[in-house]
């Protein structure tokens, strides 16, 4: 917070203005991805009557707000990583600025609008949707191309994440229910809650509902508060590069990252040099930067950024290092990611109080404006209601999937796994799915990533039409 201030202070008003206006912007969307998506992870303990609104949504909330605290920050970068971020290099320029603005405005829009029409979409399809739209409206008017602003890669790999989870999330749900069904062949558990609204499920039930609702809120809060995350590093890397290029907190960040890089350019001049070339390059380049440096703060704020795209590309360049060297008899690959990974440090952290902020953010969310997604997802998914063996199954489901992506550090929807849970245990109940709704869902899941694509790139090309270069 510290570094935040102190540049702040030296900030030009109108910069000032528009950065208050960018974290406003990204802090809210970390509140409406509270109760547009944790709605979901409420929705059985509500509906089987476990918990009752109130005390379900707040310990949502609490866990929400835990996940975030505990859930570290790879997801974060892969969210940061969609787009070059040599794209925002000129901090202060124009452009940078519409950019970041119209990313945040358009994902905040969508986000609201689908919400407010009670639609379960992706907050995570809404989010790299207008990343990737922004990077394509910026690359258009670079002269390279629809195509040349975005990471592909990375992009190929978000996607792919996003496009299984939904449909791990229903099979697994419904094998799950089925398995349940032979298991536990307690007939209380399939039948819908008896009409009486005292009535609870059995003890164990209400233990495993509670327990996966926890469980659901803590990886949703580690998945989706690093997206939220990443959001907010690239509105301060946009801003305020000289403060935030660099992890300014570690004091001797600049020792070990140079001799992280030493031992990285030995490794590559023993291994074909003459393929290795331009990452040799770089290398030599950071050595002499950081050269008699303890700390990264002593590097001078003018050539902070150029280190952190050093190392940005270096990055890169270590994917294909690593790719091309898989097959082979000495594969240095283990050898390579421990220095890989320290020179990542230097450039890829959350500052403390943004990971406060985004946890009371999605916490605070959680227990507001619930009831539109939960009634979706409870009512109108299925033909009936929600019985207490389907609310665990798409639970502990959802838990699962989302836990093994938050360690894997890919970012997937708690939106759609949960909800395609809850229609994979109504198909394997055989209770039957509302056509309409279920068709008006994965209308909105088509729609999400092009729709907020071309909201956050005509919202980018306009604003550079109005305000110049």
């Amino acid at each position: 917070m510290v570094e935040f201030l102190d540049a702040v202070r030296h900030l030009d008003p109108h910069i000032t203005v528009i950065l208050a206006v960018a974290l406003l912007i990204a802090f809210g969307f970390e509140v409406v991805n509270g109760f547009h998506d944790t709605a979901n992870a409420v929705t059985t303990v509500i509906y089987t009557r476990t918990l009752r609104p109130i005390p379900a949504v707040f310990f949502s909330g609490f866990c929400n707000f835990l996940g975030v605290l505990l859930g570290g920050t790879a997801i974060a970068f892969s969210i940061v990583h969609l787009l070059p971020v040599e794209l925002l290099i000129e901090a202060n320029s124009r452009a940078a600025i519409a950019m970041v603005l119209s990313l945040l405005v358009a994902g905040l829009a969508w986000n609201l609008s689908t919400w407010y029409v009670g639609l379960p979409v992706s907050s995570s399809h809404t989010l790299i949707g207008s990343i990737l739209g922004v990077g394509m409206a910026h690359s258009l008017l670079s002269g390279h191309g629809p195509f040349g602003g975005v990471n592909w890669t990375k992009a190929g790999e978000v996607g792919l994440s996003l496009f299984i989870s939904p449909l791990i999330g229903f099979a697994s749900a419904a094998i799950l229910l089925r398995i349940a069904r032979r298991t536990v062949p307690d007939p209380e558990l399939y039948e819908p809650p008896p009409a009486d609204p005292e009535a609870r499920p059995p003890w164990w039930i209400r233990g495993v509902l509670v327990g996966t609702c926890g469980g659901v809120s803590l990886a949703h809060g580690s998945n989706d508060g690093q997206k939220g995350m990443g959001l907010i590093m690239l509105v301060l890397m946009g801003l305020l590069p000289a403060s935030f290029a660099l992890n300014l907190r570690h004091d001797a960040g600049a020792q070990e990252t140079r001799q992280a890089a030493e031992r990285l350019k030995v490794m590559l001049m023993a291994a074909h040099p003459e393929d290795r070339y331009q990452a040799i390059r770089d290398l030599d380049s950071l050595i002499r930067d950081l050269d008699g440096k303890i700390s990264l703060r002593e590097v001078p704020v003018e050539q902070r950024w150029r280190i952190h795209s050093t190392i940005f590309r270096l990055d890169r360049q270590l994917d294909g290092v690593t790719a091309a060297t898989a097959n082979s008899p000495a594969d240095p690959r283990e050898t390579i990611n421990g220095p890989r990974k320290e020179l990542r440090g230097a450039i890829e952290y959350v500052p403390t109080w943004v990971i406060v902020g985004v946890a009371l953010c999605l916490g605070i969310g959680t227990t507001v404006g619930y009831k539109r997604i939960v009634v979706t997802v409870a009512e109108k998914i299925g033909k009936s209601h929600l019985t207490y063996a389907q609310g665990a199954s798409a639970e502990v489901v959802a838990m699962a999937t989302i836990g093994m992506a938050d360690l894997g550090g890919l970012p997937v929807s708690t939106t759609q796994v949960l909800s395609s849970g809850v229609a994979g245990t109504m198909w394997a109940n055989r209770s039957g799915v509302q056509g309409a709704t279920v068709r008006n869902i994965l209308l909105a899941w088509l729609l999400t990533l092009p729709a907020s694509m071309l909201l956050a790139a005509g919202l980018y090309l306009f604003s550079h039409a109005v305000i110049g270069h």
